[in-house]
């Protein structure tokens, strides 16, 4: 009679139950699902996680590299102010301030050089001619002439003309 019982018992059992020393299919295919859905959900979470970053190389924004920063940030600190504001900084356009202030720099630059004055790169402006000599820094031009009467000495050759470009 035990042994009928448990012929009726394991004809009506469950297709997930298995006999002893046969395969569990049920735990193979919970065990495949498992890690299928792992990978699925993790590669599904970074196609999220890097969607900024995307954004704005696509849009060929111009913070893209703080924008890839502050992703990275979010990722390894789980810390979702960051990505939120990598998403806010990829969506959002900004306006271009450097571009007319480089335009300005450049157009008074040019000014500069047309005056004759050099710039330096850290952006002193540097006079071409040289220091003017003490008898024209006090405002006299004339140079006094050797013999003491008005007359220059031409013997001397101390006699100086001035450039009227140096004036």
């Amino acid at each position: 009679m035990e042994n009928s019982l448990r012929e009726a018992a394991i004809a009506h059992a469950p297709f997930f139950v298995t006999a002893p020393g046969d395969t569990d299919a049920l735990f193979v295919g919970v065990v495949w699902f498992v890690i299928l859905a792992v990978f699925l959900i993790g590669a599904f979470y970074l196609n999220i996680h890097a969607l900024p970053e995307r954004l704005a190389h696509h849009a060929n924004h111009t913070q893209i590299q703080l924008i890839g920063v502050l992703t990275l940030l979010a990722l390894f600190t789980h810390n979702n102010v960051f990505w939120v504001a990598a998403l806010v900084l990829a969506v959002i356009r900004f306006p271009d301030f450097i571009s007319p202030i480089q335009a300005i720099a450049n157009a008074l630059m040019a000014m500069a050089q047309a005056k004759g004055a050099t710039i330096s790169p850290g952006g002193a402006t540097q006079n071409p001619t040289p220091n003017p000599s003490p008898a024209t820094a006090h405002g006299t031009t004339d140079v006094k002439p050797a013999d003491g009467a008005g007359n220059p000495d031409p013997s001397s050759g101390d006699a100086r003309q001035e450039n009227p470009k140096d004036v």
